[in-house]
């Protein structure tokens, strides 16, 4: 693997804002950190959020609702062990699939072979020529 100048940099300017700034609110069951920055918890401008993600992608998919209301600033209220999103219908949280392996592929997708079952017969495709005038 390359060495990607623009990653290293970003993880260098992110540990130095953790180091200088950073307040540990909480972590997720995914392994991602979310901090505040100190300096404006509190007073009179508008805190300043942001995660840390496990394994260095940065992917949003992979941020629990919870935790993007409250990074949004839809809530104050730091999601817990008790959150007020644990809900007993509610299902797992799951990251965006798009573009890996366990991407959902359709009968039919090249991914699968690229066959399908033939047409049952109920399908008529349109043709300039069978347009009533």
């Amino acid at each position: 693997m390359a060495f990607n100048f623009y990653e290293w940099s970003l993880t260098a300017y992110l540990r130095f804002k953790i180091w200088r700034s950073g307040e540990e609110v909480g972590k997720d069951e995914a392994g991602n950190v979310y901090y505040v920055d100190r300096h404006t918890r509190g007073g009179r401008l508008k805190e300043k959020r942001w995660v840390s993600y496990a394994g260095g992608e940065s992917e949003a998919s992979l941020v629990p609702p919870e935790w993007h209301g409250w990074l949004h600033h839809q809530t104050d209220l730091v999601p817990g062990e008790t959150s007020l999103f644990a809900k007993p219908w509610i299902q797992e949280h799951v990251p965006n699939l798009t573009g890996t392996v366990a991407a959902y592929r359709p009968p039919g997708a090249v991914q699968r072979g690229g066959h399908r079952a033939k047409a049952t017969g109920d399908y008529e495709p349109w043709s300039p020529d069978s347009a009533s005038r």
